[in-house]
């Protein structure tokens, strides 16, 4: 068997320090790395390869999105499988990380309804789709990691549906976990607050460059598998961000909507000369 680790959103940010820090531990034969720029894909697996002296990453440039990306991935598994088959009895997947997605800031009424939907449908339905999808691979060993949120653990007014997606992708984590714990199969959800990546200036439409206060993306990632590796069901690297977490259990969630709709503004294309320099609760 060919030991496979697959990691979405891999461009950029979180996911190309995932696949960084996977091929330097040396313990899968081959990570496919996945998104829809071909251009940073080629870039980051022609970086890694030429440390290895060989091929371990393989850029698959591909729009993961929905049904029917969903189904063109599970194609292109299937393809593969097939052709390991007869020299190496097919594929398992070692660690599978959905990390593909995108976040909207402004209020709900204020945001293109279009791309709501778009970011409902790669935070939601591709990452559950691809879980399907890789199961049938997967053995007892296997991890798979789950790019959650902070903005799981309280409704955020402003944030209104990606803190809603991340909540749904913790609930499905955990759950998950549950169901795979005597397969020997760990379901871990990564939950992070604000990280040094690209998700501000995407969710701001270019009004935000850069994710205010945010902590290293390899820091996130290093802690994030140290925990997925030892079978934890949950990675929250800060303490500020844990004691968060922690708080939001005794906050009402109509509460923490609330507040942060009044008080925690983003920057959005619509109202950029309006918004108000205050950091948010959660992310």
């Amino acid at each position: 068997m060919k030991k496979i680790a697959i990691i979405t959103g891999a461009s950029s940010g979180m996911g190309s320090e995932f696949a960084l820090q996977l091929a330097a531990a040396n313990k899968e034969d081959e990570i496919w790395i996945i998104a829809r720029r071909e251009d940073k894909l080629k870039e980051l697996a022609d970086r890694i390869n030429v440390t290895k002296h060989f091929n371990i990453v393989k850029p698959v440039a591909m729009d993961i999105s929905g049904k029917e990306g969903v189904h063109n991935f599970k194609k292109f598994l299937e393809a593969e499988n097939e052709k390991l088959a007869i020299m190496e009895s097919g594929i398992e997947i070692s660690v599978l990380i959905n990390n593909a997605g995108f976040g909207t800031y402004g209020p709900f009424e204020e945001t293109d309804i279009d791309r709501e939907m778009e970011m409902t449908d790669l935070n939601c339905s591709s990452l559950i789709g691809l879980t399907g999808v890789c199961l049938p691979y997967m053995k007892k060993g296997s991890h798979i990691i789950n790019t959650a949120s902070l903005a799981s653990f309280l409704p955020l007014g402003e944030f209104a549906v990606y803190g809603a997606t991340k909540a749904y992708v913790l609930s499905f984590s955990m759950a998950l976990a549950a169901e795979l714990k005597d397969k020997g199969i760990s379901v871990c959800a990564l939950c992070p607050g604000p990280v040094s990546t690209e998700f501000a200036n995407v969710a701001s439409g270019g009004v935000r460059e850069k994710v205010k206060n945010g902590l290293p993306a390899d820091k996130v990632v290093a802690h994030c598998l140290k925990k997925a590796f030892k079978g934890k069901r949950t990675a929250i690297y800060a303490l500020k961000w844990k004691f968060k977490a922690a708080a939001s259990r005794f906050i009402g969630r109509y509460a923490g909507a609330r507040f942060t709709f009044k008080y925690c503004k983003r920057p959005h294309p619509q109202k950029a000369e309006e918004t108000v320099s205050i950091d948010s609760f959660l992310d």
